[in-house]
């Protein structure tokens, strides 16, 4: 079972709640002013790894009560286990499908004419720079490389941070005052050298990429060399960003590249985590914190400015942990980043805005990070009707126990990888040519047993509920 915390068929099938329910939940949702958006994303976070999923080995003290003044979801969702898609999944409040999006660029892929947001795909924070939101997005994009692509032909007013998909902590090489740990397949396997505090090791089936190859760090469209440890600078320019801001309705994208690889932590934060033998979790436990620390910060910052209440605050991560790469946990859900078994997209999810959403609550029934546009568009624009978007507004309900529908949630990805979630059943096919699996997430959140053979008519018709949605979607488009 989900550990305690420590303390439709798409978007277009909306829950039934009562009118009472309604009227209960506008009254509670009267803010004196415009409400802020602020989405904080953590990169390859394993749904297992922080204090609030009940993991007390690296202190994630601002992400836990960051859970205790809202919604902790413990079905929390994205609609890919890859960065890219769920990202464009994210800001467009669709399946990324829907455009065929289902491939993850890397490297010099990243300036395909097929890679990132197709022009014409409006993001949700577009909605909101149109109705005089002042917009920014700090830190990794990996959306498309491209002038009409870019941060800030998306809506965003301003942009820092890197394009691509990930980028190394601090300038180098030399890398000054972090501990780094990179993959070299060139050493024998298994095995690990020690150069000063870089480590390498052969780890992962991959030589650690080249990151920051034509992929610099920007303020706007202008590379900057003057930056210092990234997670502590993209939190730095996050504060600054709501501390100018605070005087108009803002919306504020902070996109950690924490805890993605490359490894490599400050030397203060390595050696708070002297607790932790193994080097390359030790690492990976320093980054952890950093982010949680800049968590911490930004919502300090908030507070500070008297706008925690008139704030969506939404955390959570792109897709689950690479393991072999990172250590990550995403326990007790199998399989991890690039699958579409529990571990690679359920994530962990907080939505927090005290006065308006439940304090100290959980919700179990699935929530999707292609439902922030839509709820928070309903919440500051009063846009009801999202009728281009799979997500939905689950802010009525969220934290509540009052959503009964059997919500369904599709996923397509490279390679006939495909999956579908209906109420607590879920079907998983790893792989074309490999067997379609079913599990009973209910009993069975780990998808150990498979019950495809004792339960065929009930597999069928989830098979037939995903054929019917893969109708309504384009070929997936390629990078060739």
């Amino acid at each position: 079972m989900l550990a305690s915390p420590p303390h439709s068929i798409v978007g277009r099938c909306v829950a039934c709640v009562t009118l009472a329910t309604l009227a209960l939940y506008w009254q509670s949702t009267a803010v004196s002013s415009q409400p802020n958006l602020v989405v904080i994303i953590a990169d390859d976070l394993g749904y297992g790894e922080t204090g609030m999923m009940g993991n007390a080995e690296i202190p994630t003290p601002a992400i836990d009560a960051l859970a205790r003044s809202g919604v902790r979801c413990t079905s929390g969702y994205v609609t890919s286990s890859y960065c890219s898609p769920s990202r464009a999944g994210f800001l467009s409040g669709r399946y990324q499908s829907r455009f065929g999006y289902d491939l993850n660029p890397t490297g010099e892929r990243n300036n395909h004419p097929n890679a990132g947001l197709p022009a014409e795909q409006k993001t949700f924070v577009k909605h909101l720079q149109s109705a005089g939101y002042h917009t920014s997005l700090i830190g990794k994009w990996h959306l498309g490389t491209r002038p009409p692509q870019v941060p800030t032909s998306k809506g965003f007013d301003r942009f820092f941070g890197f394009l691509h998909e990930g980028h190394y902590y601090v300038p180098g090489p030399p890398f000054e005052n972090v501990w780094t740990m990179l993959r070299d397949i060139s050493l024998p396997a298994g095995q690990f050298q020690t150069d000063q505090r870089t480590i390498r090791g052969n780890y992962a089936p991959i030589n650690e990429p080249a990151y920051d190859a034509g992929n610099p760090v920007m303020e706007g469209s202008e590379p900057i060399d003057d930056w210092k440890y990234l997670t502590d600078t993209i939190t730095d320019k996050a504060v600054r960003s709501i501390s100018r801001s605070a005087s108009n309705p803002f919306a504020l994208v902070v996109s950690y590249t924490a805890v993605h690889s490359p490894m490599q932590a400050t030397l203060e934060d390595h050696q708070r985590m002297d607790h932790i033998e193994d080097s390359q979790r030790r690492i990976f436990a320093g980054m952890l914190i950093a982010m949680d620390r800049g968590v911490g910060r930004i919502l300090k910052t908030l507070d500070q400015q008297n706008l925690r209440e008139e704030t969506l605050v939404v955390f959570f991560s792109d897709n689950g942990g690479p393991t072999a790469e990172l250590t990550s946990s995403n326990a007790p859900l199998r399989g991890g980043k690039g699958s579409l078994y529990e571990g690679g997209v359920r994530i962990p999810m907080v939505w927090s805005m005290p006065g308006t959403i439940p304090v100290g609550a959980d919700e179990d029934k699935p929530v999707l990070s292609i439902d922030i546009a839509p709820s928070f568009l309903s919440l500051a624009l009063n846009q009801e009707s999202q009728t281009d978007m799979d997500g939905i507004n689950v802010l009525p309900w969220i934290g509540r126990g009052t959503f009964t529908s059997e919500r369904t949630v599709w996923w397509r990805m490279p390679r006939g990888a495909r999956a579908l979630r209906q109420g607590h059943w879920k079907f998983v096919q790893a792989r074309q040519n490999q067997p379609v699996e079913l599990f009973d997430l209910e009993s069975d959140p780990g998808e150990t047993q498979n019950l495809s053979e004792t339960q065929p008519a009930r597999l069928k018709k989830l098979l037939s509920v995903w054929d019917s949605l893969q109708s309504e979607m384009p070929p997936a488009k390629t990078f060739d």
